[in-house]
């Protein structure tokens, strides 16, 4: 397989692309995409992000120099499927608890009609769609639009929860049982530690159960898999080339890496620096030592239990050591009685939104606690930053373990079968991570990983790429 950038001489570069981008329904899902859409417009290409009202709302504000380029498409959910199983108004994952995700796809699903009116209307030249769309593929052949699974997770997310019966047979790609998901995928013929524990698995198993229905969401993971022209991963080879490798192979299917689609570079202008909010963080950092302080925040789709809450607080405060806290607004309240008191002197929790790419770039951040989402780990290693990792959801779990396989970063210890977890166990995996000498070489080898996230020119490249393969593709 070559993996070199195509000669641009062969491109078919007479006009602009345009690509429609249809994501599932949760922020980092949409995010990347967003990311790509920016991307294309700064090329001179253009791009129509579909999705959700209140999605599209959380989007940051497009620059008036891309707005020509990129259109942001609301379509609403039909208020006619499954209203009384949804919390009103939700359009999201961010929006329902985990056991009502069999009625937000059904409402997805019901995209197709509005969705078939744009792709005939738009004429675009690919269209994107990730694992919840599994649908699109045949729709966007019907119109003779070649289409891409655009994945904003590495590639092997896909080969591990995809079973894949076109290519194996039923009876070699059959999990029947939960253990089968404890370890890596037995078709997968390099060596990796990649699985999830048990109480990721019952995790897994009752999130697409319907309460008393015993219906599951319809997520046809080999359809949206098989039924594309192009794999489109936010990816690179210096993070999974072997996996990058099979998945092409295995669905002999043109797999193209974006890149990661690193944080924007952080801003100088007078204005940011400026921002009040800033300047009080950057007040505190400014005493702090160099690599000193732990970063934690958990994103926008992790609600944490008050027990878990509890230990992970406790823990931190067990470890002595310095830290800076996002914590969403919600979870302040449930914060150990006396807690914010008793760590004044050394830590900091921080209840409103934070420019997390500034806190990351200042010198004072020496690792993260985090739970393992694609975008914060990217983030994170952009900076060359050693990881604590407490993943919640399946795909941060995998991302963990692989990170855990790179010596990069350390997972806290859970009860494997209910996932619960200790703050011995949290303050033990931060010092290991951040000081002992047991763990100077994960931080180093978070440092080199760092550089190589953090090459603008090899990032360029990958976009290069990217683009000169739509074009050469349509």
């Amino acid at each position: 397989m070559d993996h070199s950038v195509s000669d641009s001489s062969n491109a078919k570069t007479d006009k602009p692309l345009h690509v429609v981008m249809f994501p599932w329904l949760a922020m980092g899902h949409v995010f990347p995409c967003f990311e790509v859409s920016k991307i294309l417009a700064q090329k001179g290409h253009y791009a129509t992000l579909v999705s959700t009202p209140k999605i599209i709302d959380r989007l940051p504000k497009l620059p008036q120099t891309l707005s020509p380029f990129l259109k942001l498409t609301k379509l609403p959910l039909s208020p006619h499927i499954d209203q009384n199983n949804l919390p009103q108004d939700a359009d999201s994952t961010m929006d329902i608890p985990s056991n009502k995700l069999y009625y937000l796809k059904l409402a997805y699903d019901a995209l197709q009609q509005p969705m078939t009116q744009i792709l005939k209307t738009s004429d675009p030249d690919w269209v994107f769609y990730d694992f919840a769309a599994s649908w699109i593929p045949q729709l966007a052949k019907s119109l003779h639009i070649p289409c891409a699974y655009f994945s904003p997770c590495p590639a092997w997310s896909i080969c591990f929860f995809d079973t894949p019966k076109q290519q194996l047979g039923d009876a070699a790609a059959t999990r029947t049982n939960p253990e089968d998901y404890y370890g890596p995928p037995k078709w997968v013929p390099f060596p990796t530690n990649i699985g999830l524990r048990p109480y990721e698995v019952r995790k897994l198993l009752e999130d697409v159960k319907v309460n008393e229905t015993g219906a599951s969401p319809v997520f046809d993971l080999n359809e949206a898999n098989s039924g594309c022209d192009m794999f489109v991963i936010r990816s690179c080879r210096d993070l999974e080339p072997e996996w990058l490798d099979y998945l092409g192979e295995f669905y002999h299917k043109p797999v193209v890496p974006v890149g990661l689609l690193p944080p924007v570079q952080v801003m100088d202008s007078e204005e940011e620096d400026n921002n009040p909010d800033w300047v009080q963080i950057k007040a505190w950092l400014d005493t702090q030592k160099a690599s000193s302080v732990v970063y934690i925040a958990f994103g926008s789709e992790v609600k944490l239990s008050q027990e878990n809450l509890n230990e992970l607080a406790l823990g931190i405060e067990l470890s002595g050591l310095p830290f800076f806290w996002v914590l969403r607004k919600g979870s302040v309240e449930l914060l150990p009685d006396g807690f914010e008191d008793r760590i004044k002197d050394c830590g900091v929790v921080w209840k409103t939104w934070a420019p997390q790419a500034k806190i990351l770039a200042h010198d004072s951040i020496g690792g993260c606690l985090t739970h393992c989402g694609s975008g914060s780990m990217i983030e994170n290693l952009y900076f060359g930053h050693v990881l604590v990792m407490l993943p919640f959801l399946l795909d941060q779990a995998l991302y963990s373990r692989v990170m855990e396989e790179k010596k990069v970063g350390i997972e806290i210890p859970r009860n494997p079968e209910d996932g619960s977890f200790t703050r011995s166990s949290v303050a033990k995996a931060v010092k290991l991570a951040m000081v002992e000498e047991e763990g100077s070489a994960y931080r180093e080898n978070a440092k080199e990983l760092g550089k190589k996230f953090s090459n603008k020119h090899l990032q360029n490249q990958y976009i290069q790429h990217f683009i000169l393969s739509l074009q050469n593709s349509n």
